[in-house]
Order: C-alpha cells, then sequence, then structure tokens
C-alpha cells in the first residue's frame, strides 16, 4: 500500500468519478485506474463498485475511506512539522558558555537570535570550560563557548577560535580601606610576579581562569596564595569586593565590575574563546545558525 495510491482512491471516492479524480490529481486516468487496480489487489478486495456512468464504495471501500483520511492527514503533519524545523520555525538550541561571557557575548547573540527566529527555544548552559566539553562529549549541547587549548583528556571535538580576551586583575576600589597587612597593588601594570604572596580569590575546580592562573604563576616560579577558593564568578566579585583577596578575570567582566583594574605588562595575559560542538555529528540547522550569529559577534570581545 503506498500513500500515493491512497491519495488516489479518496480523490475517486471524494468525486465518485475516475476522470476528475485523475484531473485533481493531475495524472491520468489510465495511471490512475492502474494503481486503483493495484491497491485492490493488494488489499484482496474491490474498492468500488463501477457501473456507467456511476461509482460507489464497497463494503471495503467505505472501511478504508476515514482510515485512508487520517493517513494522509498525519502524513501532511509530519511534513509539516519537519519543514517547520528545517525553515526554523519551531525547535531548539543548547548552548553552553562561561560565566564571564554569558554576561558579556551571549546576551547580544541571543537576542538576535530569538529576534530572528521566535519559535526555536534557547537553553544556556552556565559553566566552566572543562564541564562544558563534558555536557558536549555526552550531548547535553548542540555548542558551546570554551577556553582553548582544551586541558585534560578532551574528546574529539570541532573547534574555531572566535578571539583572544585581555585577563587582569581585580582588587577593591581604591576608596576602599586598605586590608591590615597587605601592601596595595602599583598603580602601573604589574609582572605576574606581583601576585607572588598576596591572597587570590579564586575559582572553583572547572574554572579555566582558575587553570590559567595557576600556569602563569607557576611559570613565573611560584605557586600562588589563596585567600578564598571555589567561587563562582558573581562570589569572586563579591570576595574581591569585600576585600579577602584579589582575582585574575576577563577585562570585560572587569570593566563592569566597579573594581579597581590592573592590567599585566605585555604580552599581558590573555585567553583564546573557540566555538566547539561534537567532530563526529553535524549540528541541528538552528545551531548552525546559531553558530553564525555568534561568529559575527565575535568581534565585540576584542
Amino acid at each position: 500500500m503506498q500513500l500515493q495510491q491512497l491519495r488516489y482512491f479518496t480523490a475517486v471516492a471524494e468525486t465518485r468519478h475516475f476522470t476528475r479524480a485523475a484531473r485533481r490529481e493531475h495524472v491520468s486516468q489510465p495511471s490512475l485506474s492502474q494503481q486503483i487496480r493495484a491497491l485492490e489487489r493488494d488489499l484482496g478486495a474491490e474498492l468500488f463498485h463501477r457501473a456507467r456512468g456511476h461509482i460507489s464504495l464497497t463494503d471495503a471501500g467505505a472501511a478504508l475511506l476515514p482510515l485512508a483520511r487520517r493517513i494522509l492527514a498525519d502524513t501532511e503533519t509530519a511534513r509539516r512539522e519537519v519543514q517547520e524545523v528545517a525553515q526554523l520555525r519551531r525547535g531548539r538550541v543548547r548552548l553552553g558558555a562561561p560565566p564571564s561571557l554569558c554576561a558579556s557575548l551571549v546576551p547580544d547573540v541571543l537576542r538576535e537570535f530569538r529576534d530572528r527566529y521566535p519559535g526555536i527555544e534557547l537553553l544556556v548552559h552556565e559553566d566552566g570550560s572543562q564541564d562544558l566539553v563534558r555536557a558536549l562529549a555526552s550531548g547535553e549541547l548542540d555548542l558551546a563557548l570554551v577556553i582553548t587549548p582544551l586541558t585534560g583528556q578532551a574528546p574529539a571535538l570541532a573547534t574555531e577560535e572566535l578571539s583572544r580576551e585581555e585577563l587582569v586583575v581585580i582588587s577593591p576600589p581604591v576608596e576602599a580601606p586598605p586590608v591590615e597587612g597587605e601592601r596595595p597593588l602599583p598603580a602601573g601594570p604589574i609582572a605576574i610576579e606581583e601576585l607572588r604572596d598576596r591572597p587570590l580569590v579564586m575559582f572553583r575546580h572547572g574554572y579555566d581562569l582558575r587553570e590559567l592562573t595557576l600556569a602563569a604563576c607557576q611559570a613565573a616560579g611560584f605557586d600562588p596564595r589563596f585567600g578564598v577558593a571555589g567561587g563562582e564568578m558573581d562570589a569572586v566579585l563579591s570576595f574581591v569586593r569585600a576585600g579577602l583577596g584579589i582575582a585574575v578575570v576577563p577585562r570585560t567582566v572587569a570593566e563592569r565590575s566597579g573594581l579597581r583594574t590592573t592590567r599585566f605588562v605585555p604580552p599581558g595575559l590573555n585567553r583564546t574563546i573557540s566555538l566547539a560542538h561534537r567532530g563526529d555529528v553535524s549540528p541541528p540547522r538552528a545551531a548552525r545558525e546559531l553558530r553564525r550569529i555568534i561568529l559575527t559577534h565575535s568581534g565585540d570581545l576584542l
């Protein structure tokens, strides 16, 4: 039984005429009749009483008609559903990003995507790069903004570099009273060595900023001293504001924090932001369109 045969059968049942049915279906009358006979052979029953100038349904045809209409309607519904997804009218896309990018790049990207495709559901997962990589590998995300090169045991991901982001040191505002026993940071750009023996507010495990800061300090010949460790971005900013230590954060975050910002001497400390997805699976069309919008906005990070 074929869908085309069911369409022809329904057309004959509704028009009660083979020639008019063929005209409605844009097919020759002999071809339509041949398909109806093939359907009857397949079902083992005649579907129409054929009399000169009069066509009527047999009992078998009357039983088949509502079922044929339902099958054809379900087929049309399935076609529309698939087209809506393919044409970005429905569906969802899942994006992961570190907290700093959720506060800077991601809002503008999501606003443009929502304006263009209001029917697509947007799901955002905020986490550190290592956790985002695991979420990509397990299929929980379609795309993720991550920091490269990836550390540890990374799965097979396809990545494309978006930009390099400057990292700076934040400390309590100038007007804040100095912390007893702690020397203030110099006014100008500083070397990594200036972090030696100063209390650092450190991100929790899984955050690339933690790994970058530790690696930079160790490359300079020392292990940093933690004042507080284990926070998320908002908590780190609050701890610095409370005078519990200093922290290394992206410059875009520092500029909005209201905290004192100190840059590193050239070449400075930077991180590379990349867009990643699983290398063995092509992202859905909605995710590919979100990728295109992210690429147009990546210059905002410079």
